[in-house]
Order: C-alpha cells, then sequence, then structure tokens
C-alpha cells in the first residue's frame, strides 16, 4: 500500500490526490503518537501493583488479614484467596494532598481495596503473591458524577511492604523460637 502510494506520487499522476494522501498519512502519522501515549496510560494504569513472598499461603494469608484488619471489610475468602473492602472515603487527604497543587478541589472521593493472595511454587518451595488495587473514585460535582481516577500507588505499595515486614518479623520469631527449644533439648 505505501509502496503503491510512493510510486503514484513519484509518477506524478496523482499529484493533487497525492497530496491530500500525504496530508491524510501525516495526520494518521500524528495520531499515532497519540495513541501511542493512550496505550502507555492504560498500561500504567492497569500495572497492579503485586509482591512474591517467600512464604506459605497460611502464613501470607495471615499477615494480609493482620495490615487489612484496620479497614471495614466487605468480603474475605480464604479459599478464593480475595479481600474486599467497602467504599472509604477519603476525600479530606485528596484535598489536603492537592491544596498545594493545581488541582481544583474535589466535593466527594472514595475509594475500594481489592487484594488478592495467590499460592504458587517456586522449584519446590512455596511462594504467595499478594496484588493490591485500589479504585479511588472522585465527585467534582453534582452534575458530573463520579469519575474514576487512576491511583497514586502510594497506598498499595505501602500495604505490600507492611505485609513483608509482618511476614519477616513472624519468620525472625519462628527461629527465635526454634533455637530456644534446641537450647532447652540441650540443656535437658
Amino acid at each position: 500500500m505505501l509502496k503503491q502510494f510512493y510510486y503514484l506520487i513519484l509518477t506524478k499522476k496523482l499529484i493533487k490526490k497525492g497530496s491530500s494522501l500525504l496530508l491524510l498519512s501525516l495526520m494518521l502519522s500524528l495520531n499515532s503518537c497519540s495513541s501511542y501515549q493512550q496505550f502507555q496510560e492504560i498500561a500504567e494504569e492497569f500495572e497492579i501493583p503485586s509482591k512474591l513472598f517467600k512464604s506459605t499461603y497460611n502464613q501470607t494469608w495471615q499477615a494480609v488479614l493482620q495490615i487489612m484488619q484496620k479497614y471495614d471489610l466487605a468480603l474475605q475468602n480464604q479459599e478464593a484467596g480475595v479481600i474486599k473492602t467497602r467504599w472509604i472515603d477519603n476525600t479530606l487527604q485528596l484535598n489536603f494532598a492537592d491544596s498545594f497543587g493545581s488541582r481544583d478541589s474535589v466535593k466527594a472521593a472514595k475509594f475500594k481495596l481489592i487484594v488478592n493472595v495467590v499460592k504458587g511454587f517456586s522449584g519446590s518451595r512455596e511462594v504467595a503473591k499478594v496484588t493490591v488495587f485500589k479504585r479511588q473514585m472522585i465527585e467534582q460535582d453534582f452534575l458530573q458524577g463520579w469519575k474514576v481516577v487512576t491511583s497514586d500507588g502510594i497506598l498499595e505499595k505501602s500495604l505490600l511492604y507492611r505485609i513483608e515486614r509482618v511476614i519477616s518479623i513472624d519468620n525472625k520469631l519462628k527461629k527465635i523460637e526454634e533455637q530456644r527449644s534446641k537450647e532447652l533439648e540441650e540443656a535437658f
């Protein structure tokens, strides 16, 4: 197609049509740049924060429950590995964070967390993968209604960090207990 286009322009049979086709191809190439930007935004939006933990599924699940106990849970299913919260109002936090920015304050804001825990194996060792998805919605005014906005990712990453800390503390406590039990066996 492109070779035919260049051939028609070079042979000057379709100079008038060639110039309009050239303009059309230029518009399409400019549109492809914007479509790449849209693709990049979509790819960043759907990049859900996740982390792989070198611990058992049950240990990871207990750590996630310990971290998520401060939120109002709507669903907690260990067999499916899903925890969902109810909608949580965060209007004050968003307006405070944006008070120094260029964005207008929002009338209302709410978010929901969805945490997935998946069991897997790395070689012969059991591992667990945790993903945290935050769905953030804002309402600028009553005429526009609720609009889904992308999350900044801070809450998701901090939850994954907290889960990691709970698991590492639990592992260290288990090692200390094992050392004490060995010392008691040797002393007996």
